[in-house]
């Protein structure tokens, strides 16, 4: 049996990741001004750093809002296209042991993905996620740069930028601790620091993510929810959802390779199907 490659092609940035004998090998990701160079450069390094020849190749597996720009098999090797929610649905289930959960795909937007047991279903998504906090970083910040970003959110105070349960009530109301936020930038003035602002940021989009994600599974058994995309990778999360897990009473998981999970989905949608 060769080795099956998952490609999960986006606008710019192209993620690629092997398996090999059941064993996810060497993720990497490329970045370029379109979704064909991005695709063919990280191909062409995947192949080379990896010393994997053509022929080593048994399958191609791409995914993705830029593989509908693909209409031929990649250098001639056996490819094949699957859904971008099954392929998020198959990379999240397959790092956890969890039979009903919600995976959050936190990519420029956001989506939800709801697996019970075998069946992979897309419920819906919100407009709120990497392009947002790029955006926002932007204007108010005056840089993109999402590790910048991140770097100086970890000097700020949250309690600055955003206003709390404590700031309007002095003890905690039914289900809302006095850490809990009230209102989202409800307290940024105009001397606010960039520290603070980054923070700000960063929280306005996790948390909105967040509860976003809790209230998708309203009226189902569902308390699990993998996170999943680069935002997954922002230390923030660290401090953002934990602190929801307490309020709403859910647990929230990072898997390893979080950031690759839809490309490994891809080449686990081949690898189920054989």
């Amino acid at each position: 049996m060769g080795i099956v490659i998952g490609i999960d092609v986006g606008g710019s940035t192209t993620k690629i990741v092997g398996i090999d004998n059941g064993r996810i090998q060497s993720p990497m990701f490329i970045t370029a001004t379109d979704p064909i160079t991005s695709l063919f450069g990280a191909f062409g390094k995947y192949i080379y750093d990896n010393g994997i020849k053509l022929s080593d190749v048994e399958q191609v597996m791409l995914t993705g809002v830029g593989s509908a720009f693909i209409d031929s098999p990649l250098y001639g090797l056996p490819t094949d296209k699957i859904d971008e929610f099954i392929a998020n649905g198959l990379g999240a289930r397959h790092a956890t042991d969890i039979d009903h959960l919600i995976v959050v795909s936190m990519g420029t937007g956001t989506s939800f993905v709801r697996i019970d047991c075998d069946k992979v279903e897309h419920i819906g998504g919100i407009g709120i996620g990497g392009g947002t906090l790029q955006g926002l970083s932007r204007l108010l910040l005056k840089t993109n740069d999402i590790h910048q970003v991140a770097e100086l959110a970890m000097k700020g105070d949250i309690k600055h930028i955003n206003l709390l349960i404590g700031d309007i009530c002095n003890r905690a109301l039914p289900d809302l601790p006095v850490h809990a936020t009230a209102s989202l930038f409800g307290k940024a003035d105009a001397n606010a620091t960039p520290e603070d602002i980054a923070k700000g940021i960063i929280y306005a989009v996790l948390q909105t993510i967040g509860g976003a994600a809790v209230l998708s599974a309203l009226n189902s058994p569902i308390k699990d929810f993998v996170l999943i995309g680069n935002l997954a990778q922002l230390p923030q999360c660290h401090e953002v959802f934990p602190n929801m897990e307490s309020i709403y009473h859910v647990r929230f998981h990072i898997p390893p390779y979080a950031e690759y999970r839809t490309a490994i989905g891809a080449a686990l949608a081949y690898l189920n199907k054989k």
